[in-house]
């Protein structure tokens, strides 16, 4: 007999696609943040929403999380996937632009919010060790929520999105440090010696370094290797390799996984298949990520908050103020206006996913008590829980703040992918070269994509701005900002690819100016059909270019053949027009698009 496989097993899994699927679609409808839609999810489905019914109402079990400590190493897989993609937006030249705000204004954060909440901890009657430890959890802000919510309102390269990368940066970056802090505090304090420190700081330093340079030897081999197979399935699985291999590795020298991520993300940055991982890696990332803001609403006790609403309300409150008057005036002080402070203290205000780490190690510590440890874990709960609110707070105050001030340079930097509108090219072989060399001829900026490793690897030693990737997936040209694409090229020889690609564009964006290669009148005719602005059959022009050549070599004049060839190329084009009913007014429509795109350029 069969056995019954057990269904406890897929019940999490289920819980979280049907959140994505079904719940948080609802949330878009009604306007509400996905970040804040995971979390009331994972409220509602955790030991203290439903779960806690669940004693009354067996059938509640199918559809609660009693064990949320189940799902923890796949949400913390969702905040490394969130840093990884965040790495492939920068590079390492970049982040060596930021490092004063990393490691000026993230450091003095770090140092100042610490000193503060500890010295209010005291005041309010905790003793000194227990006030240092909460002082140091709560000085940490939530990296996933906050990048989120900045990803999602694509804010992320404005410089409050700067500022609070950088702050974030240096935060995770502070976790060993902090870690040690606390664990000094304990009573095996003895065990904790300066040079037990020095050697921990030194091998994650190492650590970074290692995978730095290895990143750099190995990555373009590794996923040229994987590209040649034509396998969608073994690229994925370079990808996820490269994510947790380089996460594992930060991880066992003492840092974070996140920073791992990030390192890994930089290297391949500057590599040409940066847009492929990124379009692969996203809907992981948008998943786990929803994983882990899950987690943090499992964790949130209502019967607690209902019990001591004043209390935890006003603790709440009291943190994100009194970190807001830490990082507004820091951020103002290191070139941000006051505008884009308040937005970067509202963001930073409350408390991290680290919270929950350096107040475990407080308590494993018997530094802080059961009572005042939980206390603290639902306070940081909530307040990661309103960050959205936050966001949307500083947003509307902005307007009413902002001043004439000079910006400190790295606040400026744009994003990678922030260039002048460029012609696309689909497809660099022969046919997409000699485009791409006329659009060199007159100062016409591009980007071209293309599937052949080795020729991508090719051109790019030459100089190209050209990526490897599938060209035939609208998500991809996405990236390349299809959004503010001047005109595409494609140049592909798959009439079938090509008439799916040039459908696709058209649903994506009616007013795109779309040239096609055809094999012949007949695929131009369906390329028209489809939406291409226009069609070039290579038969047509085979053909044509051999009648000038003729023509000229017999003694014809070159100006009466060149008129009769564009008066002949004319007609054919009419013809093939016919052939597509339905598109005389739209292509007519394109072209005089096309001609003031002209103009404009």
């Amino acid at each position: 007999m069969e056995a019954v496989p057990d269904i406890s097993l897929y019940k999490v899994s289920l819980i979280v696609l049907g959140a994505a699927g079904v719940v948080i679609p609802l949330f878009h409808r009604l306007q509400v943040s996905s970040v804040l839609g995971f979390m009331l999810v994972g409220m509602a489905v955790g030991p203290f929403g439903f779960g806690a019914l669940a004693e009354h109402y067996s059938w509640l079990t199918a559809v609660t999380i009693d064990t949320p400590h189940a799902i923890q190493p796949i949400a913390d897989l969702g905040v490394t996937l969130l840093l990884f993609m965040i790495g492939l937006e920068l590079s390492f030249e970049r982040l060596w632009l930021m490092r004063r705000l990393v490691f000026g204004l993230g450091a003095l954060q770090v140092t100042v919010s610490a000193s503060v909440l500890t010295g209010t901890g005291v005041l309010l009657g905790l003793s000194a060790t227990s006030a240092i430890v909460v002082g140091i959890a709560l000085a940490m802000s939530s990296t996933a929520v906050v990048l989120q919510v900045l990803s999602e309102e694509k804010r992320l390269h404005t410089p409050a999105g700067r500022g609070s990368f950088s702050i974030l940066l240096f935060q995770d970056l502070a976790v060993v440090p902090a870690l040690f802090a606390v664990s000094a505090l304990g009573p095996n304090a003895l065990a904790f010696s300066a040079a037990g420190f020095g050697i921990a700081i030194a091998q994650a330093l190492l650590a970074v370094a290692g995978i730095a340079a290895l990143g750099r030897l190995v990555l373009r081999p590794l996923f040229r290797s994987v590209a040649r197979t034509r396998s969608t399935e073994l690229f994925v699985a370079a990808c996820l390799f490269v994510v947790i291999a380089s996460a594992l590795a930060t991880a066992a020298a003492g840092l974070s996984m996140a920073v791992g991520a990030l390192i890994g993300g930089l290297l391949l940055a500057v590599t040409e298949y940066r847009r492929q991982v990124e379009i692969t890696i996203e809907p992981f990332k948008g998943l786990l990520v929803g994983v882990f803001l899950i987690s943090i609403g499992l964790g949130l006790d209502i019967h607690t908050l209902i019990a001591h609403p004043i209390a935890i309300l006003g603790a709440a409150c009291g943190l994100i103020i009194v970190k807001l008057l830490v990082v507004a005036p820091l951020a103002r002080a290191f070139g941000l206006p006051w505008a884009h402070s308040m937005q970067t203290g509202l963001l930073l205000g409350p408390g991290g996913e680290f919270s929950f780490v350096i107040l475990t190690v407080g308590g494993s510590e018997a530094l802080l008590n059961q009572a005042e440890g939980g206390f603290v874990l639902i306070v940081t709960a909530l307040t990661m829980a309103v960050i959205p609110l936050l966001s949307t707070l500083g947003q509307r105050l902005a307007p009413r703040l902002i001043t004439k001030t000079p910006l400190d340079p790295a606040l400026l930097l744009p994003s990678i992918q922030d260039v002048a509108p460029r012609v696309i090219v689909a497809g660099f072989g022969r046919v997409g070269q000699i485009v791409a060399a006329m659009l060199e001829v007159h100062t016409v900026p591009y980007v071209a994509i293309d599937s052949n490793p080795d020729l991508v690897a090719n051109q790019r030693s030459r100089g190209r701005p050209i990526y490897y990737g599938d060209m035939t997936r609208v998500e991809l040209l996405r990236r390349l900002h299809l959004e503010t694409a001047r005109a595409l090229v494609i140049t592909m020889d798959d009439p079938d690819a090509a008439h799916r690609l040039v459908a696709g564009l058209r649903a994506e964006r009616q007013e795109l100016l779309i040239i096609a290669r055809a094999r012949d009148a007949q695929h131009a005719a369906q390329l028209y059909k489809s939406g291409a602005s226009d069609a070039v059959p290579e038969t047509v022009e085979a053909s044509l270019q051999l009648s000038e050549a003729v023509l000229v070599d017999i003694g014809i004049a070159m100006g009466p053949v060149i008129a009769s060839i564009h008066q002949k190329r004319t007609e054919l084009q009419a013809e093939i027009r016919a052939m597509a009913p339905g598109t005389d007014g739209r292509s007519l429509s394109r072209r005089r698009l096309r001609d003031a795109l002209q103009k404009r350029g």
